[in-house]
């Protein structure tokens, strides 16, 4: 009985906070749906008299945000394949394998976490530039190819707990290190995999800074970039920014629904199998 009062508790709790952090959500979907009279009407009102779902389409017709979108998932799409791949390959070298200077360099490589990106913009953007990257997509794909420190350390934490027995099969078999890698342990590997690609996804989708700095031309704006353009100087269409955000925030939520179930789903086989 005080285990089922605990629990009671403990949902009540959870869905409290749920509802607190779904509230922003809940208001831009709001917003996006009023009238301008509606949106400045003061005191605001939780729900519109009248659903204006035709600013989805004004707003996404007053810019050429198919163009941003078609940017955004190529993008997206290739960044995230390449950190991902690339950071569970570095993570079975470092995991895996015995060489001089292996702490030395996964220590030199987790301290790149705590340089900030502020630091290191001037000098990418002259390396982006001697390169002729600017004004591509470049910048914002070819880099994500060579791995990231948190992943390669999440990833890298698990091949540790892997014994060494399946290696010494694989082997005993005639299996090279390249098949062990890919038969072996990129299929062990796939929650953490899915956890990082779904992480890094938001961080590449939502990037405002990486296109603002290195992308001038229009033609290969992004969907953050595109949607900061309805901030004017005087005036700010506010149900348009609402309506676009809402549709940008679609992709990230079902990244994450999709992430959570592979990695439960992924977990509980794992569970029954143990």
């Amino acid at each position: 009985m005080k285990k089922k009062i605990s629990n009671g508790i403990l949902y009540f709790i959870l869905i409290c906070l749920s509802l607190i952090f779904l509230f922003p959500f809940f208001w831009a979907l709001v917003t996006a749906l009023k009238s301008p009279a509606e949106i400045f009407a003061y005191p605001p009102s939780f729900f519109p008299k009248e659903l204006h779902f035709a600013n989805f389409a004004e707003a996404w017709t007053a810019q050429p945000f198919t163009k941003y979108l078609i940017n955004s998932l190529i993008v997206t799409f290739f960044a995230v394949v390449g950190m991902t791949f690339s950071s569970a390959l570095t993570a079975y070298g470092f995991a895996r394998f015995e060489f001089p200077g292996k702490n030395l360099l996964f220590m030199i490589l987790l301290s790149t976490m705590m340089i900030p990106w502020e630091v290191l913009v001037i000098p990418l953007y002259m390396q982006y530039n001697f390169f002729g990257w600017l004004d591509t997509l470049k910048p914002l794909i070819i880099p994500s190819f060579f791995g990231g420190a948190f992943y390669i350390f999440l990833m890298k934490q698990f091949l540790r707990t892997i014994p060494k027995d399946f290696e010494e099969s694989a082997i005993i078999d005639g299996a090279n290190y390249w098949q062990i890698f890919c038969k072996i342990f990129l299929p062990l590997l796939k929650p953490q995999m899915v956890l990082s690609a779904v992480m890094y996804m938001i961080i590449v989708w939502n990037d405002y800074l990486g296109p603002l700095v290195y992308i001038s031309n229009s033609e290969k704006f992004t969907l953050p970039i595109g949607l900061s353009l309805y901030k004017g100087a005087h005036t700010t269409n506010f149900s348009a920014i609402m309506a676009i955000t809402v549709i940008m925030t679609v992709p990230t939520v079902v990244a994450f629904f999709i992430g959570q179930k592979h990695i439960l789903g992924s977990n509980i086989s794992s569970g029954i199998k143990g």
